[in-house]
């Protein structure tokens, strides 16, 4: 079953020069607020110390309160809210669809304004929700059990692409502070990040940290980095930078103990073999235990001789195992294991020692289940006329594939 070698890091594309929606204008949304400043400046003409208020308020009203319009922005002068839309826009990308689930799992496909698109998906539970975001216009990774790896590589994702992912969800879910409420201290339905979408965030890693620095910022979206999950197949070299820089807890998409299965299945480990994997995780400065998630395909990866050598491979990592039931589409070269094989492969790895809930599968109706993501975006060779298809070479050709 031969997969694709993986690709180098695509170049990263500063999601503050690409607008976000089809009108053209460049999008202030994923912003901070030095950069905020450096447009209010020009427009409101006062001394440094007014500028940076304006930015402040201006910043507020975007990452804090979601304003979709500057309009609604009561706090700044009826002047400077008509120069900013001017010239500026805080609109969302476009949602191509909106699904949702028998379970309640919703997903969007999002259109960004070059035609491309992506899709997350929120996932309600009891206690907590968790928004599913993604950091590439498809992927480079070509692991074999996941639809979004039969997709090309595209482009990478801005910082006001990934951010607009979460202001998508809140719009929807009607979660934004209304005056009257304690300034937004009320129970939220979304209350955890997980960076598991489409893509591999560890080969976008300067867009995804300007993304969750702003999604942190407590005058923001104020999402603690212990609600925030980044899930990577094994970009050895940026993992310790990312517990270094930014602190959110770490999955690992692991799925075989094995260098010869894991080469065929996650072909990045033919760059970053397993040791070196692991070696990188026992060296990530964070507390928490990190997740290891394993896909159970049938007669592939689920013996008890594999449950037994993953408790040997995490012996010395604070670790925890979440299996995945595999989740079909179209083609894939698959099945899942049956539930009792994964209730006893559960059994070994709890005996050696590691928690390893099995995951229910959520949103398959939808096809909004792990490893069920697409879109049918396509990259094109790059022609003398194409100045204007944007750094990765990409055209507006994008169509649901849903």
């Amino acid at each position: 079953m031969p997969a694709a070698e993986p690709l180098a890091s695509p170049p990263v594309v500063p999601g503050s020069a690409r607008p976000l929606a089809a009108d053209g204008r460049p999008s202030l949304i994923g912003l901070d607020v030095d950069a905020l400043s450096d447009i209010v400046r020009p427009l409101d003409g006062g001394d440094a110390k007014r500028v940076r208020l304006r930015a402040r308020q201006l910043f507020h009203w975007i990452h804090h309160r979601g304003a979709a319009d500057f309009g609604s922005m009561s706090t700044l002068p009826e002047k400077l809210r008509r120069s900013l839309a001017n010239g500026f826009s805080v609109a969302r990308p476009e949602i191509v669809a909106a699904q949702v689930s028998a379970d309640g799992t919703r997903k969007w496909l999002l259109r960004f304004a070059d035609g491309q698109q992506v899709e997350s998906v929120f996932i309600p539970e009891e206690d907590r929700g968790a928004l599913c975001i993604s950091t590439q216009v498809g992927c480079t990774l070509a692991c074999t059990f996941c639809h979004t790896g039969t997709m090309p590589l595209v482009r990478n994702l801005g910082p006001a692409e990934i951010l607009a992912q979460i202001l998508v969800a809140r719009d929807a879910l009607g979660e934004w502070p209304v005056p009257g409420e304690g300034g937004g201290a009320v129970r939220r339905l979304l209350t955890n990040i997980v960076v598991m979408g489409m893509g591999e965030p560890l080969f976008n890693y300067d867009n995804i940290a300007a993304a969750l620095r702003l999604a942190m910022d407590d005058a923001g979206l104020a999402f603690s980095r212990r609600r925030i999950t980044l899930s990577t197949s094994g970009v050895v070299p940026r993992i310790e930078q990312c517990g270094r820089e930014l602190g959110v807890g770490l999955a690992i998409s692991l799925h075989a103990v094995r260098d010869e299965l894991r080469d065929e299945i996650v072909p990045i480990n033919r760059k970053w073999n397993i040791e070196a994997l692991l070696d990188a995780c026992r060296r990530y400065p964070n507390r928490r235990p990190i997740t290891f998630e394993y896909v159970m395909l049938a007669g592939v990866n689920d013996s008890d001789d594999d449950a037994r050598a993953l408790v040997r491979l995490l012996a010395d990592v604070p670790a925890k195992v979440n299996l995945i039931p595999f989740n079909p589409w179209p083609g894939a070269p698959y099945a899942c294991s049956s539930n009792n094989r994964i209730r006893a492969f559960a059994a070994i790895v709890e005996a050696g020692g590691h928690a390893s809930p099995v995951r229910t599968p959520r949103g398959r109706d939808i096809d909004a289940a792990c490893g069920q993501l697409k879109t049918s975006s396509i990259r094109r060779r790059r022609t003398p006329g194409d100045a204007a298809a944007g750094p990765a070479g990409c055209a507006p050709m994008s169509v649901t594939a849903l």
